[in-house]
Formats: structure tokens, sequence, C-alpha cells
């Protein structure tokens, strides 16, 4: 059920069109609910026609039904989970851990743990399935680089591991062309990584982005789009050349692509916000609208066939004063005393 707590928002963006079709404004509904539970957050994936959203949640992944903001399932023993990646031919998903660098596989339907796989390079972070090279692609912040390992999506056995330029790669995306794109977030690059020979065989820088994070590809125009602070990027797959931008706000983590719709979603954690941009060509982009959400909701995922974003964020108390700083640095909070789950529909 609803929240009753937690309102639902619509947004209608006046005036705002989406090209071709000049004459049609997009209206952006956010619907928010409180799906209740423990621990912070990363990434979220959304199971595409089904309506489940998959939560991390720090130590555990929650299975929501996106439409109701009702929790389904919950999938145990995620220490300091990022992501989770879902492969529905084999009935087979993955989650990454970084508390003890093992990856989850679990059953998709039963949401049964299928097995632990170690991963030695450590820094477990993203996850994505390759759907085109048949591969589970995790990238991570390794030291002394970062490194992306390919798994069997049927077996979960590792297949390979490429050494990067930097220690905090973020997403990779596939061009089906058995090459991977992969955001490069303290050197603001995307290399390219080669699936046959696991080595990256091209660097290319990304200004005016600072500190890409999500990453999407789409095939049909050859176009690289990576989320970045204040400018994000699109590049041709091709040549790597920058060639548009795009105003958005700071604090991005992620990044949603709808390829039937022609729309790029880019949260913003610290402006509360998601700026949603149409692809007009190629090389020309417009801002549809800046939908609000709330602080922190930095990763989001888009459902393809229902043509839903989704964003998770939990909302703590204030810390105890005196409280020692968390993780990385980050500022100390409370315990959750909200956990707000956003639905994003036009």
């Amino acid at each position: 059920m609803k929240s009753a707590s937690l309102a639902s928002i619509a947004i209608v963006i006046a005036g705002a069109t989406v090209a071709p079709r000049a004459t049609e404004a997009q209206t952006f509904h956010v619907v928010e609910s409180n799906i209740g539970g423990d621990g912070g957050t990363d990434y979220l994936t959304a199971e595409p026609g089904t309506g489940r959203v998959f939560v991390s949640r720090g130590t555990h992944v929650m299975v929501v039904d996106g439409p109701t903001g009702k929790v389904i399932g919950d999938i145990p023993d995620t220490p300091r989970t990022h992501g989770i990646a879902l492969v529905g031919k084999y009935n087979h998903g993955f989650i990454t851990n970084g508390g003890d660098s093992t990856v989850t596989m679990f059953e998709i339907k039963s949401l049964a743990v299928v097995r632990k796989i170690k991963v030695a390079a450590g820094g477990l972070d993203g996850i994505m399935y390759d759907e085109s090279d048949d591969r589970v692609v995790l990238t991570n912040h390794s030291k002394p680089v970062g490194t992306v390992v390919t798994l069997d999506p049927k077996t979960g056995n590792i297949l390979g591991q490429a050494e990067l330029e930097d220690d905090a790669p973020e997403g990779a995306a596939s061009n089906g062309r058995g090459q991977l794109y992969v955001n490069n977030e303290g050197k603001n690059t995307i290399q390219v990584v080669d699936l046959k020979t696991m080595k990256a065989i091209a660097s290319w820088p990304v200004t005016p982005c600072d500190g890409p994070t999500g990453i999407a590809y789409d095939k049909a125009t050859d176009r690289i789009f990576a989320g970045c602070g204040k400018t994000s990027v699109v590049v041709n797959g091709t040549t790597g050349k920058v060639v548009a931008t795009i105003a958005n706000g700071e604090g991005v983590d992620a990044l949603g692509w709808d390829p039937s719709e022609k729309l790029i979603y880019i949260p913003a954690g610290r402006d509360s916000s998601v700026t949603v941009v149409h692809q007009d060509s190629p090389d020309k982009y417009t801002v549809v609208a800046t939908v609000p959400t709330m602080r922190g909701a930095k990763t989001i995922t888009v459902d393809p066939v229902k043509h839903i974003a989704y964003l998770f964020q939990p909302e703590y108390a204030p810390a105890p004063a005196g409280s020692p700083p968390g993780p990385g640095g980050r500022p100390a909070h409370g315990p959750v005393i909200a956990s707000r789950f956003f639905e994003i529909t036009h």
C-alpha cells in the first residue's frame, strides 16, 4: 500500500515538448512511497516489464512492486551491497557485495540464492549484464588500479579480468561489438575494453564532464551518455569525441536510458531532482523536465518496457552529537526514519 504519510505528487511541465513531436507536451508524474526496512542504499534495478524493482539496502536487497510500493521479497546476506544485474534468459540475478568481495547469484523468480562467487580483485561496486556478449560485467574499485571482471551468466564462473587506468571505475556499457565503455570517475575518462583480449584499448577524455558515473549506450546512434555533476556529456562511440553537453544538477551517481522513448534520466542527489532529456538527433539533446525528488537520491533505474523510472533514498534522523564520520568521511547520520521510493511516469 502507498504510505499515507508520503503523498503522491503529479508534475506538469508546461510548454516542455519532445522533438520531433513538437506539439505534444510531456507530463511527468511522481509517486512517492515509504517502503520501510533498514539499511542505506546504492543502485537499484528494474526487471523489465514485470514491475519488480530490486533495491540495495547495505546488507540485503529488497524487492519492491513498483506500481504499488509494496515490498514483495528480500535477499539477505549481501554485506555492503552495491548493485544488481538481472539475466532473464537464465533466470539468474547477481549482486555485488563490497563487504566480503563476493557476488551473490540468485534465481530471479524464487529469489533463492544459488551460490556466492568470490572475486579476488576486491572493491566490488557496479554491475551490469552485457546481453550482446552474454557476460555479467563488474566494475571494481580495486587497488592499486580498478578492474573489470566478467562472469558467465549461466554458471557464475569468472571469465576474465581487465585492468583500468583509474581505481574509481563506475558504470559500464556494451556497444554490442565486443567492446565495453567504462566511466573513470577519478580521471574523467571513458576507457574502451576489448572483451576478447580483456585489455583496455583506448582512453577518451570527457571534458567538460567532472566525475563521470552513470553510463548508457544507444546502439541506434552510436552514442554514449555519461552522467556527470552539473554537465553530462554525449560521446561518439567510435571516435570518442564529445558531441553534446547536458546541463543537470550535482550529485549524480547513475543514469537511466529509455531507448524507445529516447529519454535520458539524470538524477542529482545534491539538488534533489532528476533532469529528463530527449534525444532529438544523435548530436542534439533537449531538457524536457526537471523532476523534484529528495536530497541524496542519486541513482536511478528505468523499466524500458513500462517506461517508468525509479529512485530510492533513505531519510535519516540527525546524528547524535559527537558521532564519528561515516564510511569514506561522509557525514554521520542517525537511524533510518523513512525509506522513500519514487516512481516517475509520463
